[in-house]
Formats: structure tokens, sequence, C-alpha cells
């Protein structure tokens, strides 16, 4: 089984940029659909973003859609949040997860989960 482990996240403004990173050890991370999500303060834990095994396939939240970029460099077996023009409802603890099926915003089909970086935003 793969294990992840994010870093990256942290305090900005509103407005701001951060880019999460998860690495993947255990496992090569080209075998697996990799997804992000989060989970804001008192809600459930919601998609973000995914990405299919060759990078050339990604799915994204509407409330994301536009400012994130969800991007891998297997070689590097890491893949990337990078979060721009920040919202203070964007905060939250965000997890990165491994799945073999694509089906994106299923949280039961990923089978690996990382501890999740909080990311707060100020306004």
């Amino acid at each position: 089984q793969v294990q992840l482990v994010e870093s990256g996240g942290g305090l900005v403004q509103a407005g701001g940029s951060l880019r999460l990173s998860c690495a993947a050890s255990g496992r090569t991370l080209s075998s697996y659909i990799m997804g992000w999500f989060r989970a804001a303060p008192g809600k459930e834990r919601e998609f973000v973003a995914a990405i299919n095994r060759s990078g050339g396939l990604t799915d994204y939240a509407s409330s994301v859609k536009g400012r994130f970029t969800i991007s891998r460099d297997n070689a590097e077996n890491t893949v990337y949040l990078q979060m721009n023009n920040l919202k203070p409802e964007d905060t939250a603890v965000y997890y990165c997860a491994a799945s073999f099926l694509w089906t994106p915003r299923m949280k039961s089909a990923y089978g690996s989960w990382g501890q999740g970086p909080q990311v707060t935003i100020s306004s």
C-alpha cells in the first residue's frame, strides 16, 4: 500500500497562493489515480481535484476550477495542488489520496490517504 505525506500548508491572505505537495512511498505513484480533498471546520470532506495516471486527464470541483491546478511528477513520485487566488472559504485541512479507479469524486474509491496539512486563508 502506498504511503502519502503532504506538505506546503500554511496561512496566507486572501488573493494569495500556496502549493501543496504529496509525496508517495512504498509503491510507485504512477500506479494510482490521485485526488485532493478538503475538510473545512464542521463540514464533511469534499472533493477538490483529481488527476489520472498519466496526468492527461483532470477533474475539478466547480468551486476551485480556474483557481487550482493539480499536476503530478511520476518520476519524483509526487502530486501537486497549486492554489491561486485563495479565498477564506478555501480554509480547510487538505488531503491527498490514491485510487485505482477513475471515479474521481467518490471518496470511497480512494484506499490511501495522507494526514492533511492545514490551509488557512485570512480575509
